[in-house]
């Protein structure tokens, strides 16, 4: 079994969704383990709420090290966002690693469930690499 020591799992989520992933049932992971298929359920729950958590922090730390950053609104058009990813782009004399329709695809993408009719529904965070590549985060993934 892999060690959970350095991650934010447990080692018991480790083990719960190693034998998932092997195909078990919770129903028969729960008979291995001496428990119930509704406490494996809790276990696979709250390991994808930490790995989730594992997720957001990487995606804050990679835009709160991109050498450009800047937020963007609520009621922000994807329009004005791609605009304003190129603007502040140009500005530092950084050319954006994706085409103007890559980079429409590359936003819904990451921010489709902080969107409404094309429209950002809370604030975003923007980092802009050296490379060009265009990271966002949001406390409400």
């Amino acid at each position: 079994m892999a060690s959970a020591e350095s991650t934010t799992l447990t080692e018991r989520q480790v083990e719960v969704l190693e034998l998932r992933e092997q195909g078990q049932t919770q129903r028969e992971v729960a008979d291995q383990l001496g428990t119930t298929d509704s406490n494996i359920s809790a276990i696979e729950r709250a390991a994808e709420q930490n790995i989730e958590k594992a997720r957001q922090t990487l995606e804050l730390i990679r835009t709160v090290r991109s050498p450009i950053q800047f937020s963007v609104s609520p009621g922000t058009s994807f329009d004005k966002l791609v605009a304003s990813v190129y603007s502040h782009a140009d500005a530092a004399g950084i050319k954006i690693a994706y085409c103007r329709p890559e980079l429409y695809t590359h936003l819904y993408g990451v921010l489709e469930e902080c969107t409404t009719q094309n429209e950002l529904k809370t604030t975003i965070d923007v980092g802009i690499t050296n490379e060009g590549e265009v990271r966002v985060f949001t406390e409400d993934f």
